[in-house]
């Protein structure tokens, strides 16, 4: 896509600039990129201030470190690869997380597998406030992955590689994540069709 690839070369263009003093170029940069940080800081620490602290913190380091810019990955990746590193450090602070090693046939059972395509069930939860209340349920890990691919559309291999994961471990945590999304969607559906 030309359009990308133009915006890329401003990218880089303007984190060059950057490197050198440029302040304008630089707010040009955190204008086009900060919503996705937000969004990706927002969902990995599920409290708006952390997030905030996390956004400051990811352009305060952009700031200082634009001169190691390598351009090997797009400039919102290595955006949300410093937010992310933001966003653990300020994780491993607090208490960790459970881990969730529910075996995969139980993960699909409660998502319904045999009954209506999770993704199908994912697709017609139109309603944020419900998706919202489904996400806040599920783990980190799934809402950055669930973020990433399904929310800011990253291609699985930078995606994988902001992760720190191979692809097929990658893909193989995605489709965990939107199975306990579609699960956690269907918990809050209407129950009142299944009691007659």
């Amino acid at each position: 896509m030309p359009g990308s690839q133009d915006q890329h070369v401003d990218d880089v263009e303007r984190l060059r600039l950057t490197a050198g003093g440029d302040r304008d170029a630089f707010a040009a940069v955190v204008a086009r990129h900060q919503d996705s940080v937000y969004r990706l800081a927002r969902i990995l620490t599920r409290n708006a201030a952390a997030a905030e602290d996390v956004l400051q913190q990811t352009f305060l380091s952009a700031w200082q470190s634009a001169h190691q810019f390598r351009a090997d990955a797009s400039v919102r990746t290595w955006l949300l690869t410093i937010a992310r590193h933001a966003a653990l450090r300020q994780r491993e602070r607090r208490a960790r997380e459970p881990i969730d090693d529910t075996p995969i046939e139980q993960l699909g059972a409660r998502a319904g597998w045999g009954g209506p395509d999770p993704e199908a069930l994912a697709i017609a939860a139109q309603d944020r406030i419900r998706v919202a209340a489904a996400l806040a349920t599920l783990t980190a890990e799934d809402r950055e992955i669930l973020t990433l691919r399904d929310m800011e559309d990253m291609p699985g291999d930078e995606a994988a590689a902001l992760l720190e994961l191979s692809v097929a471990a990658m893909k193989s945590r995605l489709h965990r994540a939107r199975l306990r999304l579609a699960a956690a969607l269907r918990m809050e559906a209407p129950h009142a069709k299944h009691n007659d």
